[in-house]
């Protein structure tokens, strides 16, 4: 599993090894491009180990085979809703990196989070054939939750809900100097830098994006919704991490 950043805020994907047979590899991108709104050649080109060169000449192989790939070089490619590929089927090594997300998802994620993880993990488990399923059982890599806030999990949902029906949340919050002030933020995004929440938010204090660790946040409410308004959206924010990236306010 590799690490990917867009800008700062962490993303994790899957780094597939570099395919033996280039039906394989063909198959990987249709299935990369199953579900997202827009991926650029250059990710197809990271995740999967391969030049530009060969994404572009992959891409149109399939656009020209019948697979109803739309966009261009240069912008992004999508795979048309209407397309039908194949069932799913995972490797051993990805059944294992799903299989240790969700673990650490179950510790480190809300109850939403956990649940879902933990569903999906089921789903994907009574598909398999029954050596994959024992490999799944069999996996010694654990994600222990003793030392975790109580209350944490509660927070982080509720924070996920406010974010995806986009809620003003007021709270309490104590910054790294110590100084403690009140906070009415428009909630954009979560992210985990590895046993640490943050919350990107444009801050009314500040009149600004910025980021809060959650263990610092307390007295957490949520209030009334707030406009999709420009210049304050998730896209915002990540334009202005990716501008000034040693720069981003952290409170």
């Amino acid at each position: 599993m590799r690490r990917y950043h867009r800008g700062t805020v962490p993303v994790l994907f899957y780094k597939t090894p570099t395919m033996t047979r280039r039906a394989d590899r063909l198959f990987q991108i249709a299935e990369l491009l199953r579900g997202r709104r827009l991926t650029t050649a250059q990710q197809l080109a990271d995740w999967l180990n391969i030049s530009l060169r060969t994404v572009y000449r992959d891409v149109r192989d399939l656009q020209l085979s019948g697979v109803p790939i739309e966009g261009e070089a240069g912008i992004g490619y999508r795979l048309s809703r209407a397309a039908s590929l194949p069932p799913l089927t995972f490797t051993a090594d990805e059944l294992a990196a799903l299989a240790a997300g969700a673990r650490m998802l179950e510790s480190w994620g809300g109850a939403g989070f956990a649940s879902g993880a933990r569903g999906a993990l089921a789903k994907i488990a009574s598909a398999m054939p029954a050596d994959k399923r024992a490999s799944l059982e069999r996996l010694a890599v654990f994600a222990p939750s003793f030392h975790i806030r109580s209350d944490f999990s509660a927070q982080l949902d509720t924070l996920h809900r406010a974010i995806d029906t986009r809620h003003v949340v007021s709270f309490s919050y104590t910054d790294a100097n110590g100084a403690a002030t009140e906070r009415r933020v428009w909630p954009l995004a979560l992210a985990y830098w590895g046993a640490r929440w943050t919350l990107g938010a444009w801050c009314e204090l500040r009149g600004d994006f910025r980021n809060f660790g959650l263990e610092r946040i307390q007295k957490l409410d949520v209030r009334e919704p707030y406009p999709d308004q420009q210049g304050r959206r998730l896209a915002d924010l990540l334009r202005h991490v990716n501008a000034k990236p040693r720069q981003h306010a952290r409170e």
